[in-house]
């Protein structure tokens, strides 16, 4: 399943806070940009007939919860991402990645510790 940008960011919502109510992710999506209530309230119903989300009711509202775990969506996008843009290539991502982006000191040792963890696997 891929989301949306406009589903990736009520997910996002939904993965920083816990389960929300309609009102409240909107809430959340206005601090960054005008967002109508009912555009959330349909976005999370399509996300939950999809299977995105699941939904408890509750006396006169609905409390929505992210059906899909933040690592799970990453590790898709990416997988997707990097298979159509870089044709597969993990290391040409990386190269544009780094090349394009002022890395920090603190980022660099982060990367060198995670090559020397994938060179230790069997």
């Amino acid at each position: 399943m891929k989301p949306t940008d406009s589903e990736l960011e009520i997910l996002q919502v939904l993965w920083q806070e816990g389960p929300c109510t309609v009102r409240q992710v909107n809430e959340r999506l206005t601090e960054n940009r005008d967002v109508g209530y009912t555009t959330t309230l349909k976005l999370m119903q399509i996300m939950y007939e999809k299977g995105l989300l699941t939904r408890v009711e509750d006396a006169r509202s609905h409390v929505y919860e992210a059906n899909v775990s933040e690592e799970e969506t990453q590790a898709t996008l990416l997988e997707r991402f990097v298979g159509t843009a870089f044709r597969g290539s993990a290391s040409k991502l990386v190269m544009q990645a780094l090349g394009s982006h002022k890395t920090t000191p603190a980022e660099l040792d982060e990367i060198r510790k995670l090559l020397d963890q994938i060179e230790q696997q069997p």
